[in-house]
């Protein structure tokens, strides 16, 4: 399948577990390795051909803004604004759906990092990807291959693709780290306001329309100034 050109990138959080280091920016600007963490994902998504990134803003928008506006390397950014209100995952693709296109997209949170295996871990998104089985194409990962994710997982990985989510009691082997493929179809019955994506997920999951895969690297959260040091040294021994 092809590359989806147009990318969702999820950027109005508040960072409250970042301070001090959110205490005068949006978590997006928190640097890794000196570029921010909205720099590492929209380079990601140019380097797969993604041409346009659709961005909300809430916190510290102003500041987010600007630093949108500097940036001159794809892909074209189009602000989907939040200062009202913040929308969680779910309200915020939903919001942004007058600038989306009628197909599938990118969704993409800005606080993970990784360093790919031999072949891209984007990439491997998109070749699984097959509109006419499923709604929902997640990038997974080993808990034992990913940093500051929590141990106990969030889902199962079938032999074909599709995905489980665990049930209470239940320790399960993979966790979603950042990024998907989703229809405009998923969110577009969603309520008004803010909503998660979580519950849609577990829908589309119990209707075998909820699919992942995990390519191999190494996958870190940054979602704490000690995660961002983690994030850092380990992006230093990549070289």
């Amino acid at each position: 399948m092809k590359a989806p050109k147009t990318a969702m990138v999820l950027a109005a959080g508040l960072g409250t577990r970042m301070r001090p280091l959110t205490d005068d920016r949006p978590k997006a600007l928190v640097e890794v390795g000196g570029k921010a963490l909205m720099d590492h994902m929209l380079d990601r998504l140019a380097a797969v051909g993604v041409e346009t990134a659709v961005v909300n803003v809430h916190y510290f928008a102003d500041l987010m803004e600007a630093h949108l506006r500097k940036r001159t390397a794809a892909p074209r950014i189009v602000v989907s604004d939040e200062r009202a209100e913040a929308l969680e995952t779910g309200g915020g693709v939903r919001h942004a759906l007058p600038l989306l296109p009628d197909e599938a997209f990118f969704v993409a949170n800005i606080d993970a990092i990784w360093r790919d295996g031999a072949a891209g871990a984007i990439e491997q998104v998109v070749a699984l990807w097959d509109p006419a089985k499923m709604d929902v194409c997640l990038m997974l990962a080993p808990t034992g291959t990913s940093l500051g994710f929590h141990d106990t997982g969030d889902v199962f990985l079938e032999a074909d693709g599709r995905v489980r989510f665990k049930t209470p009691g239940e320790t399960a082997p993979y966790v979603y780290v950042g990024l998907h493929i989703c229809k405009p179809s998923v969110v577009r019955d969603g309520p008004e306001g803010p909503f998660s994506l979580l519950p849609l997920w577990k829908a589309l999951a119990e209707r075998g329309r909820l699919y992942g895969v995990s390519p191999p690297g190494l996958w870190m959260h940054v979602g704490d100034p000690a995660a961002r040091d983690l994030a850092e040294a380990k992006l230093a021994e990549a070289g």
